[in-house]
């Protein structure tokens, strides 16, 4: 078995969001980045950080109209960074796949 296999995709986004990276949407994309086996690195200037931590997102500071670079290397890279792209794309929406969170 090889891990030829692997690829690498990445793709520029802009953070469209008011409240910029804060902690509910860092979350919400460690959250999707950790479904994926791929690595996943967001860098934002100069700066590459684990796309899997929150904390090293929320280093970023990444506020509204920040661009930055989202990149995966891995057998799904392509899945992660479409999902990825999505999220941010949509602003980070509320619901997360946690059920219907409206009382019963």
């Amino acid at each position: 078995m090889s891990e030829m296999s692997d690829q690498f995709r990445s793709t520029t986004v802009t953070i469209s969001n008011p409240q910029g990276l804060h902690m509910r949407p860092a979350y919400l994309f460690v959250s999707t980045a950790s479904k994926f086996e791929s690595k996943i690195e967001v860098v934002k200037d100069d700066i590459r950080i684990d796309g899997k931590s929150v904390l090293d997102i929320l280093t970023l500071g990444a506020t509204q109209g920040t661009q930055v670079s989202v990149e995966a290397t891995g057998v799904d890279a392509q899945l992660a960074i479409l999902a990825l792209e999505e999220l941010v794309v949509s602003g980070f929406p509320a619901t997360v796949d946690s059920g219907d969170a409206s009382p019963g």
